[in-house]
This record gives structure tokens, C-alpha cells and sequence, in this order.
């Protein structure tokens, strides 16, 4: 793999978080070690520990952008600091990272001092939560009810908000809410407005009973009522700014919640290898059966294609700021389907010791494959983000037509040998008018890697791999020149355009990190792992376009050497060298 270049600082806390967690998952009562994790699942009990263990070790600086005081400079950092706490516990991962789901919409569109003092009170422990959503109309925020009227020199908030993550908990709230009596389709009739509870009373401001879940069970999922009146420093950006800023604020959440699913994609490998390695049937392991070296060579590298589209949507933010909006919604769409189908495999190897509890690792998996299921649903369903994706496909297609890319972003994206530059975060942008320079830099990377192959330098099968991803883009953007906006929706066919997008996003991510960041010295590059995840994309390519070519055999050829590779070091297979013996 390769080694990261990471600031001194982010490294110093990633060290320190994988080898807190690795002592408080190994002490019996420790905050989280199976059992104690179990035990607050089965009682649907808030992980108070944990929490105050992640607050304590300074986890919050880094949801705190370093221009405000923070230590935020590389959100790759954030994404993998939450998947460190999400190997461990899912569940304490959402309750505390949720902090900076409820500030972001400041760090985005908030004032200076604004920004300033809501870090000084993160710093200081307060937990902020994001009230979007409603009863009634979920993750249509046009819809939204909440109003906020002018009174005084204040603004009176008053509504409901349902299935809000810390509305009981939370010291402070960034709400949107209609401050227009414009139609309801019109964006510029919703605004945010942070909200200090410290100055309401219990009339103002009424938390709503905790909603039970199917998974993160002990999360303080519930909703508000309010009925406040706040000053006018509460309002964030402008009067009518709150649509445009809600999306440009997911832009930057739902690449964190990639983390989320890597860290319990973690989990999973983890214990599906020490579960085949020792399990004994008719006489063999099970890691001997060929069928299940398949399905271990299989999930554990489509949790490396999912996590080559993290790590470059991450470091995007940075580097193709104004083109995040695209990469935001492949990896939320992407990621989490592509974990939740590696849960479900694992779960048809461990067979019923999967869903029984106190049988089988503290009924770990049963908790696990519980809490993953609600991660596609954070910040827009899978559905709604390919939705997202749908509504720019006039703007991918002419950039793929137009060859546009900033291969200087791709390569600063994927060059992990290097530290990026800080974010700009007022780049966000709402419409990617270049496209995505990530999917439209294949052809250049293809041919990178056909100047390699001639020189021997890689494998002919990695070539054979690199090019029907190119032969599936160029179809695929093909296809989405000649979609057509309808007034009644997109159509089924245009749902599967957008997830053969992620998946030729993820792939084209697996080869500008193999393309343009430092690898170990020797006569052939190490190619297993960008053979292997490329072999599940174009597996998976193939379920919409049967002509690409079959790529089973370099397929068989990686995986079998990925579960070699994997079963002699026992750690889980990552682009993240430096992460892979750290709290796994």
C-alpha cells in the first residue's frame, strides 16, 4: 500500500484514539469492550462513557475547522478518526460525531464570530445537533413547517423537529426554518438559525420522547418541540440562505459518513477472518475452502473500492472543492451499499452464531448488521443522493464530452504521500459546472497505466481491468447524454445510471491513488490491491453492461492473493498502511 502524509498533529491523534480504543475494548467494563457495548445495546442506553472517553481524548477539536480555532485541516483526518470509533461502536461514533453534522452549516455559511464562538463551546464539551428533518415531510426540506418570524430584533422559532440525533442531549441546535411566507417550492423561503438552549426554558424548548430503532439503539434519537423567541446573531448566513447552504453543508457530511461504514466494514473483516481461520468443518478450516476464500477475497475488496472513493472525496474537499457536490453523493450512495452487501455475506459465512447474542463475540454482528442499516439512511437515502446525481447529469455528460478535468486536483486528491492544503470552504458549490474531473480523468490514468504495462512495470490483467472501466464510462456517459428530464420523476433506468457512476467514481479513485501516490520500491509495482477492487467494480459494471469484458480471471488472481496476503499479516486489508495494526 502506501503511507500517508498526514500533519503531525492529525497523526499524534489518530495514534492516540486507536490505542485508547484498543485499551477500553480489551479492559473487562471498559467503555468499549464487547460486552459493555452489548449490554447498552440490550438496555437501549446512551454510550455516556464513551462519549465522555472521545471528548476527553480531544476528539471535537477535529470538528472544529482549523480557521476557527480547531484542528480540522484534512477532512480524510475526520473520516478516519470516526472510523477508528465506529470500528468499536457504531453507535458512539453517530452520538459524538454528530457535533459536527450540527455545526458544519456555521463553519459554511456562518460569521466569523459566529464561528468563533460556537468552537470556544465545542471546545468546551457542548454537543450541537442539526435539526432538519420533520415528521411529516422527512428529507423534503422545501416542505419544511418550522417558521421563524421577525419580532423585535429577535426572530420567534416555532415547530416541531422529528428524528433529530442528540435533540435531548444537545447543548445548542442549528435549525432550518421557513422565514418566508413564500410557496413552499420557492428555496429562498428557508433559513438556519443556531440556537443556544442554555437561554430557554422548558415552555421553549421541549425535547420529544426517544424514538426506539432498529439499530444504534442507545443513540438519543428523538425530535424537539419549540417555541422561542432568539436574537438576531441566532440567524446563519442570510434570510432565504438555507436551502442552498443545507447542500452545501452535505457535501462535507455525507463524505464523513463514509467513516462511519469503513469503520464497521472493519469490524466485519475483522471477525469474519478470525471466524474462518478457526472454525473447523469435515476436518478443514474454513479459510481452506475455496468457496469461502471467494467470499473473504470478495468482501474485503469491495470494502477497498469503497474506501479508495472515501479517501479521494475526502481529500477533495480540498483539492476539487467545487466539484464536491458530486463526489458527496457517489460515496453516500456507494459506500454504504457496498458495506452493507459485505455485512450480509459475513453474516451467510457466520451463519447463526451471527445473530445470536452472548453465543458468539458478545453478539457483535447482530448489534453491527442492526446499526450499519440506518447509516444509508443519514444525511439523504441512498435513493435521494442518486437522485442528487440525476439532477447533474447535463453537467457530466458535457464534461466527459468535453474532456475537462483538473487532473492537478486528481492528483493532489490522491497523492497520499502528501499533506493538502487546508479546505476553502466557500468553493462549495451547488452545481458541478466542470463536471467531475475524478471520473473524467479515466482516459489519462488508462493511459498511464498502458505506458506502464508496456514497460512491464504491471500486470497485463490490471490493464485489461483499467480499460473496461474506461469502456464502461464512455458507455455510461453515453447513456446519460441521452437522458431526458421528466416532470414525473427520473425513470427506474436512470437510478441505475447513477450507480454505475459511483461505481466508474470509485474505480477511477482506485486508479489515481495507484497512479499518483508513492508506492513500495521493486521491479513491478504492488498491484493486488487496485487489481482487486477494480475486479468487484467491474464485476459489478457488468450487471448493466454484459459486453464489457469478463474480468474473472484477473479477478480469481487478486483475491486469492488478497485472502494470502490478509491471512498471513492478519490485519484488514487498507489503503491506510499506517492505520491497518492501529486499533483494528
Amino acid at each position: 500500500m502506501t503511507t500517508i502524509g498526514t500533519r503531525r498533529d492529525d497523526q499524534a491523534m489518530i495514534d492516540l484514539v486507536a490505542a485508547r480504543l484498543a485499551d477500553a475494548g480489551g479492559e473487562p467494563g471498559g467503555a468499549f469492550h464487547p460486552a459493555t457495548v452489548a449490554e447498552l445495546d440490550e438496555r437501549d442506553e446512551f454510550p455516556a462513557a464513551a462519549c465522555r472517553l472521545l471528548t476527553e481524548l480531544g476528539l471535537a477539536r477535529w470538528y472544529v475547522p482549523h480557521t476557527h480555532g480547531g484542528a480540522l485541516a484534512d477532512y480524510l483526518t475526520l473520516v478516519r478518526l470516526v472510523r477508528l470509533v465506529a470500528c468499536r461502536d457504531l453507535t458512539s461514533a453517530v452520538a459524538h460525531a454528530k457535533t459536527f453534522l450540527g455545526a458544519v452549516a456555521v463553519w459554511v455559511g456562518g460569521s466569523a464570530d459566529q464561528a468563533q464562538r460556537l468552537a470556544a463551546r465545542i471546545g468546551d464539551g457542548a454537543v450541537v445537533s442539526w435539526g432538519l428533518t420533520e415528521r411529516r415531510h422527512g428529507s423534503d426540506l422545501r416542505a419544511s413547517e418550522v417558521t421563524a418570524s421577525a419580532v423585535g430584533d429577535g426572530w420567534r422559532i416555532t415547530g416541531e423537529k422529528w428524528l433529530i440525533n442528540n435533540a435531548t442531549r444537545g447543548d445548542a441546535v442549528c435549525l432550518l426554518a421557513r422565514t418566508e411566507p413564500a410557496p413552499r417550492a420557492s428555496s429562498g423561503a428557508l433559513s438556519f438559525f443556531l440556537v443556544d438552549r442554555s437561554g430557554l426554558t422548558r415552555e421553549s424548548y421541549r425535547p420529544l420522547p426517544k424514538e426506539r430503532t432498529l439499530g444504534i439503539r442507545g443513540a438519543d434519537i428523538s425530535g424537539f418541540v419549540i417555541d422561542a423567541v432568539v436574537p438576531p446573531e441566532a440567524l446563519v448566513g442570510g434570510v432565504g440562505d438555507g436551502l442552498s447552504l443545507s447542500v452545501r453543508c452535505l457535501q462535507l457530511t455525507r463524505t464523513m459518513c463514509t467513516g462511519l461504514s469503513l469503520g464497521a466494514a472493519d469490524q466485519v473483516l475483522r471477525s469474519a477472518l478470525a471466524y474462518a481461520s478457526e472454525r473447523v468443518v469435515s476436518g478443514s478450516r474454513l479459510i481452506e475452502l475455496p468457496t469461502v476464500r471467494r467470499t473473504l477475497g470478495e468482501t474485503a475488496a469491495s470494502v477497498l473500492l469503497a474506501e479508495a472513493a472515501s479517501i479521494t472525496a475526502a481529500r477533495g474537499v480540498a483539492t476539487l472543492t467545487g466539484e464536491q457536490g458530486v463526489a458527496a453523493l457517489a460515496v453516500k450512495a456507494l459506500v454504504p451499499t457496498l458495506v452493507q452487501d459485505v455485512v450480509e455475506r459475513v453474516g451467510e459465512l457466520l451463519g447463526a452464531r451471527g445473530f445470536l447474542t452472548g453465543v458468539h463475540a458478545e453478539g457483535g454482528f447482530a448489534k453491527l448488521e442492526r446499526d450499519h442499516r440506518i447509516v444509508g439512511i443519514f444525511d439523504g437515502t441512498t435513493s435521494v443522493c442518486r437522485s442528487g446525481l440525476i439532477a447533474q447529469f447535463p453537467w457530466l455528460a458535457r464534461g466527459w464530452k468535453r474532456r475537462r478535468c483538473d487532473i492537478a486536483g486528481v492528483r493532489a486528491a490522491s497523492a497520499l504521500h502528501t499533506v493538502p492544503d487546508p479546505p476553502d470552504l466557500a468553493g462549495l458549490s451547488l452545481t458541478p459546472r466542470t463536471g467531475c474531473s475524478q471520473v473524467q480523468s479515466l482516459p489519462t490514468l488508462v493511459e498511464q497505466v498502458e505506458r506502464m504495462a508496456r514497460t512491464g512495470a504491471v500486470p497485463d490483467s490490471l490493464l485489461r481491468l483499467a480499460t473496461s472501466v474506461s469502456v464502461a464510462a464512455d458507455r455510461l456517459h453515453h447513456d446519460i447524454a441521452a437522458e431526458r428530464p421528466s416532470a414525473a420523476g427520473p425513470p427506474a433506468a436512470a437510478f441505475e445510471l447513477a450507480e454505475r457512476y459511483e461505481l466508474c467514481y470509485a474505480a477511477a479513485s482506485c486508479l489515481s491513488l495507484f497512479c499518483f501516490s508513492e508506492r513500495q520500491p521493486g521491479p513491478r509495482a504492488d498491484t493486488l490491491w487496485v487489481r482487486a477492487a477494480l475486479a468487484v467494480a467491474v464485476a459489478r459494471l457488468r450487471e448493466f453492461d454484459a459486453d464489457l469484458a469478463d474480468p474473472s480471471e484477473p479477478a480469481e488472481e487478486a483475491l486469492d492473493e488478497l485472502v494470502a496476503e490478509w491471512r498471513y499479516t492478519q490485519t484488514v486489508p487498507s489503503w491506510f498502511a499506517a492505520d491497518r495494526d492501529g486499533g483494528r
